[in-house]
């Protein structure tokens, strides 16, 4: 099986969950005995204007502020593997204090609080600084696995980089975010992660869709993890103000804390980090291209410098497999994030990245001969996928292509569901009996409108089926182990906007119950798991034009 590809995210997943658990060494009394440390806010400069009023900031990389309390914090879920990663205790993480730090009410004093700087490409034009405009970052704390890693509260009240908005997150877009970045990191999609998600007691007025229709909602706030959360759009904002000394300050940190693997007295040391990002982001493509997701804003400050599926807004899952799609209504007219450019997107950004480090390298040279390696990486990230999708050992031969390009000719005039029809292929034997005729009916379980297919369809889709067993004999390979192999990469269970939909319908009503299901559903996301079969399905009819089923804003 082709499966290089997975190897060093994979590697890390399967470490923590390996890990022993360190329940026992855990004695915490209180948030104080965690140690922050907060090397981003000590060794750059911060806003001399303490005031947390909006405006343009100049020459500072963050500005401190403090999260606003709200009005009776509760937590309403932790995810237990980043609490154990974190070194918290479940009786802390039970605690009120817990409750009141990440919600915004409360900070320990060795926290320092504050909002980054950066600015972006926002659907292909430049908007100038944008910056952390309702995300409080905390400090970093050191993880059992000796890595640090940033804590930061989305939804913790204005900064100076709010601009029009209140700061505030409402509870539907948290539960989104919680159940999506965990969800990912379990499908072996790299990530930010959420350690929890906590109710703030207030309502927040929102209008969802930009249309006049204001509305009260619960108000809530999540905790974001990540090694860091420098942006393409960081770099970008000191070089559009020309301010190359920040600039040049910003990079040295990043390679310093980020990238120590590059030798910080190399002169090529911008350059290898800008193709350590171009790698990562890459990578990270392929990786969305191979599980059907869809992030819905991918603009230069939604570009995470790590590789990181990043600021969870209007995203969602290919239903019937329309490469075309986007999630997002404020691109339903041009569709730039759809499914099929997310490639050419990430491709995109990365040439604003250069375009934004390029006064401290002074050549262009060197960062277009990196930026041309991205098509090439892609590429074969994609291609090594896509054949351990189909249960391919190779996907360079004649006839392993035209496996795979056919296949794509049948996915795009099919209204199929991507999910469940790779899911399906590994249940295709080539050492029995069973008939084409079986197995055509077997994948057309994953068809939306079956009955409107032409016959010609069913004809493609038979001889597809006949040439793709054929491949599959020649390898030679037990059909036994090759399903084993194709279920390790095609996930029977992902978080479908439907299914977060109803997650947040009950969670309005109060009831957590189907919040926790989907918790411990996607956990697991390659394994069978009958309690859930009930979710492993078809995108319901009902759902299909249902506000947060299909599109949706980008507002909170």
């Amino acid at each position: 099986m082709v499966t290089t590809v997975f190897a060093n995210y994979r590697r890390g997943y399967e470490r923590e969950s390996l890990m022993e658990k360190p329940e026992s060494r855990m004695r915490q009394v209180t948030l104080g005995d965690l140690k922050f440390d907060n090397p981003f806010t000590t060794e750059l400069s911060g806003d001399q204007d303490l005031s947390n009023t909006r405006r343009q900031v100049h020459d500072a990389y963050y500005s401190r502020v403090f999260p606003t309390p709200t009005a009776a914090p509760k937590t309403l879920v932790v995810s237990e593997e980043v609490r154990l990663l974190l070194g918290i205790s479940s009786g802390l993480a039970d605690s009120d204090e817990f409750a009141e730090v990440f919600s915004g009410n409360a900070v320990t004093a060795d926290m320092d609080p504050h909002a980054m700087c950066y600015g972006g490409h926002q659907f292909g034009n430049w908007a100038g600084q944008l910056g952390d405009g309702r995300a409080i970052n905390l400090g970093e704390l050191q993880g059992i696995d000796s890595k640090n890693y940033m804590l930061q509260l989305k939804g913790a009240g204005p900064t100076p980089y709010s601009r029009s908005g209140d700061g505030r997150a409402v509870l539907r877009s948290s539960i989104r975010e919680y159940l999506c970045s965990e969800a990912m990191h379990y499908l072996h999609v790299p990530t930010t992660r959420a350690l929890s998600l906590c109710n703030t007691g207030d309502n927040v007025v929102r209008d969802m869709f930009y249309d006049g229709n204001l509305a009260e909602e619960i108000g809530a706030v999540v905790c974001r993890v990540a090694e860091s959360f420098i942006r393409f759009g960081s770099f970008e904002i000191f070089s559009a103000r020309e301010n190359i000394d920040g600039l040049k300050a910003l990079l040295d940190f990043t390679i310093k804390h980020h990238f120590p693997e590059i030798s910080d007295t190399s002169p090529e040391k911008y350059v290898d980090f800008y193709r350590e990002v171009i790698s990562s982001t890459a990578l990270l493509m392929a990786h969305w291209q191979r599980v059907g997701f869809v992030h819905g804003v991918m603009n230069t400050d939604n570009m995470s410098i790590h590789g990181l599926t990043i600021d969870y807004g209007p995203y969602g899952w290919v239903d019937d497999f329309d490469p075309d799609w986007t999630p997002n209504t404020t691109d339903r007219h041009q569709r730039r994030y759809r499914f099929r450019n997310q490639p050419a997107v990430g491709h995109w950004n990365l040439a604003q990245l250069a375009n934004a480090i390029y006064p401290v390298v002074g050549s262009v040279e060197p960062l277009q001969e990196a930026l041309d390696e991205y098509e090439e990486i892609f590429s074969r990230s994609w291609s090594e996928m896509i054949a351990a999708k189909l249960g391919l050992v190779e996907y360079s031969s004649s006839s392993s292509q035209r496996v795979i390009t056919d296949l794509f000719s049948i996915l795009e005039t099919g209204e199929i569901d991507m999910t469940i029809f790779f899911r399906s292929l590994s249940s295709i034997t080539v050492g029995s009996d069973i008939s084409i005729d079986e197995i055509s009916a077997l994948l057309k379980s994953s068809y939306y409108e079956p009955v409107s297919k032409s016959e010609s369809h069913w004809e493609t889709l038979r001889d597809w089926i006949e040439n793709y067993r054929d491949v599959l004999r020649g390898q030679e390979i037990p059909d036994d182990r090759r399903k084993a192999q194709m279920d390790q990469v095609n996930p029977k269970y992902v978080l479908r906007n439907y299914l977060a939909q109803l997650a947040i319908d009950s969670a309005e009503q109060g009831d957590l119950s189907m919040l926790y299901d989907l918790q411990t559903m996607l956990k697991t996301p390659y394994d069978d798991q009958p309690q859930f079969d009930k979710w492993a399905v078809k995108r319901p009819d009902w759902a299909k034009d249902r506000a947060g089923c299909s599109m949706l804003s980008c507002s909170s």
